[in-house]
């Protein structure tokens, strides 16, 4: 399989690259800092706009699925940010006819109680929360073949254990209240789904 990530320098991104490359797929991973990307025998390093549907489009000519890991942080307005770059994901995706897995936010998910996790969160991260929260909603209202995988209330650069609960919409802790996953643990679950999906145009999440 080739695989397309693009933010492949960010700490969520960079593990889906190193485990989709660990696994012998071939990865192009874009950045707007390729040099921060590690090339090696399966991974192509490419500069990409991630606002500009033509560079993502470009860039996945030939690959099997897009796979998009950018967060709007910029500083600008989150949810400005976060549209900007899924129009252009999803423009890129149709022209394309390619696979879009979009790295989520435990933000789209509920509480057990339905409670919106947006509604528990503390003002200064609420507004990405509700940033990826409309991209997932985008994603639902739109014919691509989408996949959102939200992660748990906190996610960490970690170990690999490979073992790991998956979900839908409900956010996910252990027995002792704690909703964590790994980084590298987050990548191995995706790297899974697109190897074998079984979450097509539809959200899922995970935790220890």
């Amino acid at each position: 399989m080739k695989i397309l990530v693009v933010g492949g320098s960010g700490m969520i991104g960079s593990r889906i690259v190193t485990e989709a490359a660990n696994r012998g797929h071939q990865v192009v991973a874009g950045s707007r800092h390729p040099e921060k990307i590690s090339a090696g025998d399966n991974v192509k390093a490419v500069q990409i706009d991630a606002n500009d549907a033509q560079s993502i489009a470009a860039a996945a000519a030939d690959v099997d699925a897009i796979v998009m890991s950018v967060s709007p942080r910029s500083g600008g307005d989150p949810l400005q940010e976060a549209d900007q770059v899924s129009e252009a994901a999803m423009s890129a995706a149709k022209s394309t006819g390619k696979r879009l897995f979009y790295v989520g936010g435990a933000g789209s998910l509920v509480l057990p109680d339905g409670t919106p996790v947006t509604d528990i969160l503390p003002d200064e991260i609420k507004p990405e929360a509700l940033a990826m929260r409309a991209v997932r909603d985008k994603l639902q209202q739109s014919d691509l073949d989408w996949t959102v995988l939200c992660p748990p209330g906190d996610i960490q650069p970690g170990e690999k254990k490979g073992q790991y609960r998956l979900g839908t919409s409900e956010l996910m802790s252990d027995q002792d209240g704690k909703s964590a996953i790994s980084a590298e643990d987050y990548a191995d679950a995706v790297v899974n789904e697109l190897e074998n999906p079984a979450h097509a145009k539809a959200q899922f999440t995970l935790a220890y």
